[in-house]
């Protein structure tokens, strides 16, 4: 009865694969899919940011689904594009590079500032440019492979690189793919990369990537909450320390004169109040250390819906 049972639940499973090939893949029905693309771009942002001193910026502008010979006609003789195979999954992927992110990266990686203008035409790429971009397509698919390791791990060995999108067809033309686009960013330029992810390489992982990793999230929210509040705590922020403050006319405010006291209620045991950006933060006591004022911090000043207040409760 146990084994009937269970050939049963086989048989309906394999009933429900099939039914979810023959629809294809719906990217809104794979979350774990934005969150790899998002992955891909810190790790590959983070890796051309040692490879220049000038910054440069990665995003995920589109991931959608897009036949395999559409996008390639799209970027005819505009582009590179880096064959990757994995062995795990017995597939092959495409990344490629748009003209302008290949100019943009080989003025990066030259030390140019942006102040020169950009190449502006449409002539092929030299062998200078295409050993750079070759470079950079290994540190582009590390990235992706970081980013799809807690889903399943893989190696992309690169096979060729091409210039004619004829000859980096995978199979057919109209074979469908997910696409992801990333917006990268440098020296006042922009360029684009994309990843060409074929249904038949996504379909043995549809089932992991229809499954949001909790802890995986987890753990992308905190180093990324890490990051952010690293980079606040080195902003640089004025601070006004305030004894008293007192309401004039305009009146008396034209009346005052050079060398004329303003008397003040104030003295030196009146607290003090710290202001940032003129929000009050803490009040503080005045006081005097070998020659100079000092302010020694005594409470927090409480408001409502204050962001540091919102802050420090974290």
């Amino acid at each position: 009865m146990m084994d009937t049972a269970t050939a049963t639940v086989s048989e309906r499973s394999q009933i429900t694969d099939r039914l979810l090939d023959a629809a294809g893949i719906s990217v809104d029905r794979l979350p774990m899919l934005p969150v790899v693309f998002d992955r891909m771009a810190r790790i590959f942002a983070d890796a051309m940011r040692q490879k220049s001193t000038s910054p440069s910026y990665i995003s995920v502008s589109y991931i959608d689904n897009e036949r395999i010979g559409d996008v390639l006609d799209e970027q005819e003789a505009n582009a590179l594009i880096a064959v990757f195979y994995s062995p795990e999954w017995d597939s092959r992927i495409l990344i490629g590079f748009d003209r302008d992110f290949i100019f943009t990266l080989a003025d990066v990686l030259f030390g140019a500032d942006g102040t020169e203008p950009p190449v502006d035409d449409e002539r092929s790429f030299s062998n200078i440019e295409t050993r750079i971009a070759r470079t950079i397509f290994d540190e582009a698919a590390k990235a992706l492979r970081a980013s799809f390791k807690p889903i399943a791990e893989t190696q992309l060995k690169l096979e060729r690189i091409e210039s004619r999108m004829d000859f980096a067809i995978l199979g057919r033309r109209n074979n469908p793919a997910v696409v992801g686009r990333l917006l990268v960013q440098a020296i006042g330029r922009g360029g684009e990369v994309f990843v060409i992810l074929p249904h038949a390489t996504l379909n043995p992982l549809r089932q992991r990537l229809s499954q949001v990793i909790s802890g995986e999230m987890t753990n992308r929210d905190k180093e990324w909450t890490h990051h952010f509040q690293s980079e606040i705590q080195r902003t640089e922020v004025k601070l006004q320390a305030i004894m008293e403050e007192r309401q004039m006319t305009l009146g008396e405010i034209v009346d005052l004169e050079v060398g004329q006291v303003i008397e003040l209620q104030a003295t030196p045991r009146s607290p003090v109040k710290l202001e940032c950006n003129k929000q009050p933060i803490f009040t503080c006591r005045l006081g005097r250390l070998d020659g100079a004022y000092t302010l020694q911090v005594e409470d927090l000043i409480y408001q409502n819906e204050d962001l540091l207040d919102d802050l420090l409760s974290r």
